[in-house]
C-alpha cells in the first residue's frame, strides 16, 4: 500500500486545471470587455460602420457618423474605468465586512458622497473636476466610516444585518438631505437630479484624464491588499494569529474602496447595484481566493456597466435610460435573491 503525501504530483494537476481554467474565465472576460466596447461604439441612435470608426479613430469629424462616433469613445472610456472601480469596491466592501449584502449603494457610501458633492456646489460654488474628486471621496470616507460605526454598536459588533440596516437608514437620510438642498435652487436642480440618476452620458476626455491618477491609486491599494483580504475571511482572531494587523489591514482595503467609489460618483453620480451583483457572478467563476477575484470583479464590472449603457441606448430609442436606472432594475431583483438565499450570514 502506498501513501502519498500531500505534496504528491497526484495533486497537483488539479491546481493546474484550476488556475488554466480561472485564466480561460480572465481571458473570456476580456474577450467580452473587447467586443463590448466595439459595441458601444457603433450602437446608439444612429448606427455607424466601421469606415464611419475608423476615421473618428484617426481624428476625422466630418460627418454625422464620425462625430457620433468621437462622441462615443470617451463614453465607452468612461463606462469601463467606472464600472471597474464600482466593481472592485464592492469586492473589497463585501472582504472588508464580511457582509454578502455590502456594495457602495446598500452601504450608503455613494450617497455620502453624492450629499457632499451637492452641498459643495450649493453652498460653496466649486466648479473644478478636481474639487468634486475630492469633495465626493471625502463624503465616501465619511459615510463609510459612520455606516460602520452604527453598525457596531450594540451586542455582536457589526453583523451583516446591522450593516445593511445602517446603511439602507443612512442612504435614506442622506437622500432626504440632498433633496432638502437642491429645492430652494432651482439653478442647479435640473443639472443636480440629472447627475444624481448615474450615468456616463455627456463624457468628454477633459472629464475623464483627472480622476484617473485617483482611480490608479485606488485599483493599487485595492489588489495590494488581496492577501490580506484573504486573511480576513479566516476571522479576525485566525488572521491575528497569523500575524496580520486585522485594524490596519481592513483600514487599507477601505482607502481602496473609498477612493475607488468616491471618484468614480463625483464623475457618473450614484450608481447603484453594480457593486453588489459582480462580486457573486464573479465568485461563481474564481472562488474566493481575492488574489483572483479583485481582477476578475473589475473586468466584469466594466462588462456590466458597459451592457446597460448599450442596453439603455436600445430599449428606449430615439432617447435612452441611464446606466443608473438600468443597473437598478438588475441589482434589485439580485439583491432580494441574495437576502433569500443568504439569509444575511456571513461570508
Amino acid at each position: 500500500m502506498i501513501v502519498r503525501s500531500p505534496k504528491s504530483p497526484a495533486r497537483q494537476p488539479i491546481t493546474a486545471r484550476s488556475k488554466q481554467a480561472r485564466s480561460l474565465w480572465l481571458l473570456g472576460l476580456v474577450v467580452a470587455l473587447m467586443c463590448l466596447c466595439a459595441l458601444s461604439v457603433t450602437v446608439g441612435t444612429r448606427d455607424v460602420d466601421w469606415a464611419d470608426i475608423s476615421a473618428a479613430l484617426a481624428g476625422h469629424a466630418d460627418t454625422i457618423g464620425q462625430a457620433a462616433v468621437t462622441v462615443r469613445i470617451p463614453r465607452t472610456l468612461l463606462a469601463v474605468i467606472a464600472g471597474a472601480a464600482l466593481g472592485l469596491a464592492g469586492t473589497i466592501m463585501q472582504g472588508v465586512t464580511r457582509n454578502p449584502l455590502a456594495d457602495p449603494g446598500i452601504l450608503g457610501v455613494n450617497m455620502g458622497a453624492s450629499l457632499a458633492v451637492v452641498v459643495t456646489v450649493a453652498w460653496f460654488d466649486i466648479s473644478s473636476n478636481e474639487a468634486y474628486i475630492w469633495t465626493a471621496i471625502l463624503g465616501a470616507g465619511c459615510s463609510a466610516v459612520f455606516v460602520y460605526t452604527i453598525g457596531s454598536l450594540g451586542r455582536g459588533g457589526a453583523t451583516p444585518l446591522k450593516l445593511a440596516l445602517a446603511g439602507a437608514a443612512t442612504s435614506v437620510a442622506f437622500a432626504s438631505m440632498v433633496i432638502a438642498v437642491v429645492l430652494p435652487r432651482n439653478d442647479i436642480a435640473g443639472g443636480i437630479r440629472s447627475w444624481q440618476i448615474g450615468g456616463v452620458g455627456g463624457a468628454t476626455f477633459e472629464r475623464i484624464l483627472p480622476v484617473l491618477p485617483f482611480l490608479a491609486a485606488g485599483l493599487l491599494i485595492s489588489l495590494l491588499s488581496a492577501r490580506k483580504l484573504n486573511s480576513l475571511a479566516l476571522g479576525d482572531e485566525l488572521a491575528a494569529g497569523l500575524g496580520e494587523r486585522v485594524a490596519l489591514a481592513r483600514g487599507v482595503a477601505a482607502l481602496g474602496a473609498i477612493l475607488l467609489c468616491g471618484t468614480a460618483t463625483a464623475v457618473c453620480g450614484p450608481i447603484g447595484f453594480l457593486g453588489l451583483v459582480v462580486p457573486h457572478l464573479c465568485r461563481l467563476l474564481v472562488g474566493v481566493d481575492y488574489r483572483w477575484l479583485l481582477p476578475f470583479s473589475a473586468i466584469g464590472g466594466a462588462c456590466l456597466l458597459l451592457s446597460a449603457d448599450v442596453i439603455g441606448r436600445i430599449v428606449a430609442r430615439p432617447a435612452e435610460l441611464d446606466v443608473g436606472i438600468v443597473t437598478a432594475l438588475i441589482g434589485a431583483p439580485f439583491f432580494i435573491a441574495i437576502v433569500r438565499r443568504q439569509r444575511v450570514r456571513e461570508l
